[in-house]
């Protein structure tokens, strides 16, 4: 599993990110930066991509949408186990929300 302190650190950093998400039809740029790093990710609807975790392990993610304003990856570790992890980003209201 991942370690307690890393743990911690990842939940404060996540708690209040900055988001810059750009979307042309099915393609999406994201950009994640918190306080402890940030991340970029270029991805198509509906086709498998290569990311990071929130702790930084090595996945394979599969973006599809989950309503016509909510996107939801799932995400499957390249090595080794653990939990099954994804993410989601929903516009609703103007208002992101992950």
């Amino acid at each position: 599993g991942v370690n307690a302190m890393l743990r911690k650190v990842a939940v404060a950093a996540a708690s209040k990110p900055h988001v810059e998400i750009r979307q042309d039809g099915d393609q999406f740029y994201i950009k994640t930066s918190t306080t402890v790093r940030t991340t970029e990710i270029n991805f198509k609807i509906g086709e498998s991509f290569e990311e990071e975790t929130v702790d930084g392990r090595k996945c394979r993610s599969l973006a599809t949408w989950e309503n016509e304003n909510k996107i939801y990856c799932k995400q499957t570790l390249l090595e080794g186990d653990g939990p099954k992890t994804y993410w989601t980003r929903e516009l609703a209201n103007d208002e992101l929300i992950l």
